[in-house]
């Protein structure tokens, strides 16, 4: 692990317009280059929000925030150069094909011509998508659509990639498809933050993780480590359940 983190993020708090408690309190961590790092927690634990901040959508309530040296407030035009955003909802035009929806957000990130002709085709092939690039999205089943939402948010090759349930909802085969190419950039030197409901693929994904609930971090380290801290648990679903409980979330 980089002794310089990628990522800091320091007493980091967010509480909404009309809210009654803040949606995210004093969260400070640090994440490293080359990391791919796991945001876990039930329903309302923080991490969408958490992600929201870290890629500009809206200011925290108070924190500081720097990205590859860059301040959240001050330079985020910069930051937004380097990081690429995949978020849960499917941010896609359904009326277009998946060839005129990549050409849309290619063009919102300054490419264009033979080179962003020629990356869609990249990632058309590596994502078994070749055959549909003129069909209209709408037509397309729900794992087809989260292949072509992840590839809108890697076109500009991003240092950073942030991913909000990227396989939530997909069948076996596009989740396998999404997670083996992730692994593949991740040792290519693509930082990823990730936020997930599913622990066993992160336990096997992430080379650390932060369990979130309530607005607060409340167990953070390796999988492997946070299994060996808890011995009367098997895996990380297990410890996750144990901290954070069995009452159903909204």
């Amino acid at each position: 692990m980089a002794d310089k983190p990628i990522i800091e993020i320091r007493d980091l708090s967010k509480t909404y317009r009309g809210g009654d408690e803040p949606a995210i309190k004093s969260i400070s961590l640090e994440i490293f280059p080359h990391e791919i790092f796991g945001l876990l927690g039930p329903n309302g634990a923080g991490k969408t929000t958490t992600i929201s901040i870290l890629c500009g959508l809206f200011p925290p309530s108070q924190g500081n925030v720097t990205i590859d040296g860059l301040d959240i407030l001050s330079e985020l035009n910069q930051i937004k150069q380097i990081i690429g955003v995949v978020p849960q909802d499917i941010a896609l035009y359904p009326t277009l094909t998946a060839w005129e929806n990549l050409t849309f957000f290619g063009n919102m990130y300054g490419l264009s011509g033979k080179d962003l002709r020629s990356r869609i085709r990249e990632y058309m092939e590596i994502f078994c998508l070749e055959k549909f690039a003129n069909r209209v999205l709408s037509k397309f089943s729900g794992g087809m659509k989260r292949r072509v939402n992840l590839i809108a948010g890697l076109l500009h090759k991003p240092k950073i990639l942030f991913l909000d349930e990227p396989t939530v909802g997909i069948d076996v085969q596009s989740r396998i498809v999404i997670l083996n190419y992730l692994k593949e950039i991740n040792k290519k030197g693509t930082t990823i933050i990730y936020t997930s409901h599913y622990m066993e693929e992160a336990e096997h994904l992430c080379s650390r993780v932060a369990i979130m609930d309530r607005g607060t971090i409340i167990s953070m380290g390796k999988p492997k480590e946070l299994v060996a801290e808890h011995p009367e648990f098997k895996n990380l679903e297990n410890i996750f359940i144990h901290l954070t409980g069995k009452e159903l979330r909204d």
